[in-house]
């Protein structure tokens, strides 16, 4: 059984527990196909290539068209590899269902890209505290020293500053599946997981479980 599958965030919503409690889920939709079955006598390792979301074959290059074609599946939007068990049970143009890997009450970890949000200061991006709100305070959203004048003259890399924040390849932790819709091949994850909606994500199994 390979370790993962890609998806794209629905959204947010929340479904009940059996005790009445009420467990907010991120939806994600599922359903891959298998592209290309990697072997150690030919590629050196052993992985099944793996594609999402349908594409119009007029925006794929050649090249990727006569891979989907060689597979016998549609053109497809993204391509990951994954490593895992059994793998020669997995055929080129055969269809993945999200519930043929995970199943309620598994723990995951989904990596995606977080949302963008511009430039942003320090007391946002690091959650400084700031300074002083009274008694004249001219520092109040101030990052505060950055570094000595003689020595060492300069600022350290690495130095919590104002910047660019959000859209970096971000990845929770030991979330869990609380919920599977098989005829509409989709997972609901107990909690937030990166990006924005119609995201793209790696659901692969928890590391740290």
């Amino acid at each position: 059984m390979i370790e993962g599958i890609l998806g794209k965030k629905i959204g947010m919503t929340h479904i009940y527990s059996e005790e009445g409690a009420m467990v907010p889920v991120t939806v994600i939709k599922a359903g891959n196909f298998v592209v290309q079955r990697k072997t150690r006598e030919k590629e050196g390792y052993d992985a099944v290539q793996v594609g999402f979301g349908e594409k119009k074959e007029s925006r794929v290059n050649k090249a990727m068209k006569g891979h989907f074609k060689k597979a016998g599946t549609p053109c497809l939007y993204r391509v990951i590899e994954f490593k895992g068990t059994e793998l020669d049970n997995y055929k080129p143009g055969a269809p993945i269902n999200c519930s043929d890997v995970f199943k309620i009450g598994d723990f995951i970890d989904v990596s995606g890209r977080s949302k963008g949000k511009g430039f942003m200061g320090s007391m946002r991006r690091h959650n400084f505290s700031g300074g002083g709100g009274s008694h004249g305070s001219m520092h109040n959203r101030a990052p505060g020293s950055i570094g000595s004048s003689s020595d060492p003259s300069r600022v350290y890399k690495g130095m919590r500053m104002a910047g660019h924040m959000g859209s970096d390849n971000t990845t929770v932790q030991n979330l869990k599946v609380v919920g599977i819709r098989a005829e509409e091949n989709l997972i609901l994850v107990k909690g937030a997981v990166p990006g924005a909606v119609n995201g793209y994500v790696v659901i692969k199994k928890a590391l740290k479980k």
